[in-house]
């Protein structure tokens, strides 16, 4: 069992050379259970990131408290796997060394170490790239890989930021089936952050809409869609509706967010 909670969070970052501090994240509570697939987005600077980053121990609240299984967050730690916009791969390891890194880390015996990797290289289709370095990889592997280093250490969470924002389109739309995937069969708890209102439909149960900075959540909204889920749903009325509904969350926030600006 794997249930975070987010329990009245704020961030505000301390102004440098007199100027006002920034409140990036108004004080949020969000809870995520077991095995859900949980979608932020939002306006640029709104505190998505800041709240993933808050999770995964990168950062500290200003106010709050955030608790994976009953436990404190106050540092990183293996309990959760992170994957990052920017490639984060080891440029001097082999694809499967970085798969291994924190099993190494952690002491896994090198016969479990050996057997995890292969099944992971065998998962993101990557076995005769398993001695290549990253340079040696496009963008879509190198993330296929950054991915199946963070789940071979089996934590509690996987806290994805953009991971796919730097793809081209096809090679994002198979990058998004391959982690939904991973997800229909480990059912992993994953929290992940992006701009992109379709992909957000796609990959989730549920799709948290945040407000322009100071971030604050505006609404939560549950997916309904089946699994297995498929790139053809995207062109169905029920995909449609969402993507209407959720397109008009934003856009209201993001006239806000200008409105305010004009008049500052």
């Amino acid at each position: 069992m794997s249930e975070l909670l987010i329990d009245n969070v704020s961030r505000i970052f301390p102004g440098a050379r007199r100027r006002a501090p920034t409140r990036a994240l108004e004080p949020t509570n969000l809870t995520i259970p077991d095995n859900d697939f949980v979608t932020i987005i939002g306006p640029s600077g709104c505190g998505k990131s800041t709240l993933l980053r808050l999770v995964a121990g990168l950062d500290q609240p200003t106010t709050g408290q955030i608790l994976l299984n009953g436990i404190p967050v106050s540092e990183p730690g293996p309990d959760r796997g992170m994957v990052f916009q920017s490639y984060t791969l080891f440029p001097w390891l082999t694809v499967a060394d970085n798969i291994a890194f924190g099993l190494r880390e952690k002491g896994t015996p090198v016969h479990q170490r050996t057997a995890i990797v292969r099944e992971w290289l065998v998962r993101i289709d990557l076995v005769s790239f398993e001695h290549h370095y990253p340079k040696q990889l496009s963008g879509g592997m190198q993330q296929r890989t950054a991915i199946a280093r963070a789940l071979a250490n089996d934590p509690a969470i996987l806290l994805l930021d953009e991971p796919f924002g730097a793809l081209d389109n096809q090679t994002r739309a198979l990058m998004q089936e391959l982690l939904l995937d991973i997800w229909e069969r480990e059912r992993k708890t994953v929290l992940f952050v992006t701009h992109d209102i379709e992909e957000a439909i796609f990959l989730a149960s549920r799709v948290v809409v945040m407000t322009a900075r100071p971030g604050r959540i505006k609404a939560d909204v549950r997916i309904d869609l089946p699994h297995p889920r498929r790139y053809t749903i995207k062109t169905s009325p029920e995909f449609s509706a969402l993507k209407a509904r959720l397109t008009e969350e934003i856009r209201a926030e993001v006239v806000l967010a200008d409105t305010a600006d004009r008049m500052s």
